[in-house]
């Protein structure tokens, strides 16, 4: 059975239409940080399941019970979740973790680096300069791990 999880992040406050459709139908959401209204996290939790760190912005008394990372596990695959990439305070491999969800740089990326899979889903939320609008998305079908990124537009 594959298992569908949808990636958002750096949303400021704007949670699109776009990205709810590009999100509609995954089996779990993880929102890398940057939420900045607690109402999408509402909204997100009506899709599917949630996990949710909180990203630097994230200083509201609605963020306070928000962590800094989460690591959940989908099929026995692990995946840690931090907003950013450069706090990020563990060996991820060494750890069993086999993918790393990020955000903060605005950038959409995907890498695997020490068989560990890391991606960014870039930002949902405001265009910043001029990178794209975007979210991601991970296929888990046993201990297969397949991501892309999906850009929104405007």
């Amino acid at each position: 059975m594959v298992t569908r999880v949808g990636l958002i992040s750096d949303t400021h406050g704007l949670l699109r239409a776009q990205a709810v459709a590009a999100l509609r139908g995954c089996d779990h959401i993880v929102h890398g940080g940057d939420i900045g209204d607690p109402c999408i996290l509402d909204a997100l939790r009506e899709l599917a399941p949630l996990t949710v760190v909180r990203g630097n912005n994230d200083r509201e008394a609605w963020a306070d019970g928000i962590a800094e990372t989460e690591l959940v596990e989908f099929g026995g695959v692990q995946l840690y979740a931090i907003h950013d990439l450069s706090q990020l305070g563990i060996d991820p491999a060494a750890a069993g973790v086999r993918v790393v969800v990020s955000g903060h740089s605005h950038k959409p990326k995907i890498e695997e680096r020490g068989g560990v899979l890391y991606v960014n889903p870039g930002s949902a939320g405001p265009r910043r300069f001029k990178l794209p609008i975007a979210v991601a998305e991970l296929r888990i079908d046993g201990g297969a791990v397949t991501a892309r990124i999906h850009e929104i537009g405007a």
